[in-house]
């Protein structure tokens, strides 16, 4: 054989030895994120520049459809519910918007429970996008109908697998029945595990999950883009995997140009490598979409008549002006610590005077509308539970009293105490017997505490409440108003309401 028959057979068989690529594709992907989506219009911010809401959002996904690449259009939970107008059409018009501009993927997060499985079950029939909840099952453990747990789709032969999951959390959280969630770091290293073994080059978890969760699922090797919900804050974290939460309310709206290429070699393996630009959106810059803006403003102009609508009449006179709610039991701040306790179920509710701003009086006979409700809880407050110790209930009244006998916001009207109170006394001295229910207050029992978000962080001196974690994150937790317009509704007619829970003397 001479030299070069002898150099061609070597080069042949030392090719034959390497992995070198047959071929390879390579695609480009933009990832849409929005998550906790509550508000249907745009809200005017501290800094005077006005953001988020379905138009903005619209305008963004619009956009980066019209340039005719690839998008994955995620939604991460979080939408139904709360609002005012959820409240009073338990999230018809959020899916009417969504579907305005469908999601490729969603998943359901906490609040998409908060009317009950039946609720949840008819919002999400009218959806018409693509539904996730791997997590998610019915109560014999079946998938759910319109739910998957994953997918693969391909774009320029990359292969992009897609697998999503409920808050586990939502049992505690919300009102979800008999359905089960499965907690989500199993559950979603199955999927991904599956959808690796099913030829997906790519991974994307869309999770609505809290910070600690996010950080695990992304350091798990099977996953490579983590879009989450339930925080609420802007985050992106990229290291070996990628992070994202879009904020909320669509103020901020981040996108991922994602770059995939995939390597096929001569022995069948595909080496994968990837690579991220990331864009924030701050939708303060964005012009909304007129389409979504025209039925927003339907919506809001349905919400404007739905404020009108009679609640119920009440046979007793209720007085909310200052002098009254900040200084003694006023029926009207009664009725409203029983709104609270009802809601909530806890043993208790102190809301403060300070917090009723009507500043009128309702005659007998009156009829109370669902913007009278607005008027006397103007701040969005949310309604929140504490766990407390009974001395520290006791310490939460002395400072609600703290000021008499000038009228003072931090006045306590409550629901499931009886309190007897010396203002004679020097402060912090000055609460001389209390009873939860038929039974004295016990210093080292466990009490639950329904009050709101403002006093919950310390505000008008309730510190005592600042250092107790609520059982749901404030951010989770529904609208006061709405607790109260729903007990205003159930009740019908506004009788007597229970007098002498505060004897001052």
């Amino acid at each position: 054989m001479s030299m070069l028959r002898r150099l061609l057979a070597l080069s042949v068989l030392f090719a034959a030895l390497l992995p070198a690529a047959a071929h390879a594709e390579t695609t480009k992907i933009t990832f849409i994120l929005t998550n906790d989506i509550y508000i249907m219009g745009e809200t005017l911010m501290p800094d005077g520049k006005k953001r988020g809401g379905f138009a903005r959002l619209a305008a963004v996904v619009k956009a980066e459809r019209a340039k005719g690449g690839h998008v994955i259009f995620a939604h991460a939970g979080d939408t139904i519910s709360p609002s005012l107008m959820s409240g009073i059409d338990r999230g018809a018009h959020i899916l009417t918007l969504t579907n305005m501009i469908p999601p490729d993927i969603f998943v359901p997060g906490n609040h998409e429970f908060d009317f009950g499985k039946e609720v949840f079950f008819q919002r999400m029939a009218e959806a018409k996008f693509p539904l996730y909840g791997a997590n998610l099952r019915g109560p014999n453990g079946q998938t759910l109908d319109n739910f998957k747990d994953r997918s693969i789709v391909t774009y320029d032969g990359v292969r992009i697998g897609l697998t999503g999951a409920t808050f586990d959390g939502t049992p505690r959280m919300s009102s979800p029945d008999d359905l089960i969630f499965l907690p989500t770091f199993p559950t979603m290293k199955y999927q991904t595990e599956q959808l690796r073994r099913e030829g997906a080059d790519f991974v994307v978890t869309v999770v609505h999950a809290d910070r600690k969760q996010d950080l695990a699922l992304g350091a798990m090797r099977s996953i490579d883009l983590v879009l989450s919900g339930h925080d609420h804050d802007l985050f992106v974290n990229f290291d070996r995997s990628l992070i994202v939460e879009s904020s909320y309310d669509a103020h901020y709206v981040v996108l991922m140009d994602i770059t995939i290429e995939v390597k096929t070699t001569t022995d069948g393996r595909r080496e994968v490598e990837w690579w991220p630009e990331i864009r924030i959106v701050d939708t303060a810059t964005v012009t909304p979409d007129p389409e979504v803006a025209a039925v927003v403003a339907k919506f809001s102009q349905d919400l404007d008549r739905e404020l009108n609508v009679p609640l119920a009449t009440t046979s007793i006179e209720l007085d909310s002006r200052n002098p009254i709610v900040r200084s003694q039991e006023a029926a009207i701040g009664s009725l409203i610590a029983d709104a609270m306790r009802d809601a909530t179920k806890a043993d208790v509710a102190i809301t403060n005077g300070g917090g009723i701003r009507g500043g009128r009086i309702y005659e007998a006979g009156s009829t109370i509308t669902r913007r009278d409700v607005l008027g006397e809880l103007p701040f969005g407050n949310r309604l929140v539970v504490l766990e407390m110790r009974g001395r520290d209930l006791r310490r939460a009244l002395e400072n609600g009293f703290a000021q008499l006998p000038t009228a003072a916001g931090n006045f306590p009207q409550i629901s499931g105490l009886t309190v007897r109170v010396d203002a004679s006394k020097p402060v912090g001295q000055r609460v001389v017997s209390v009873q939860v229910g038929n039974a004295p207050l016990l210093p080292a029992k466990t009490y639950k505490v329904a009050t709101n978000d403002f006093l919950a962080g310390g505000g008008d001196n309730y510190t005592m409440f600042s250092s107790l974690t609520p059982t749901i994150p404030v951010d989770d937790a529904p609208l006061l108003a709405n607790a109260v317009m729903s007990y205003l509704r159930k009740l019908g007619t506004i009788g007597a309401v229970t007098t002498g829970r505060i004897d001052i003397k």
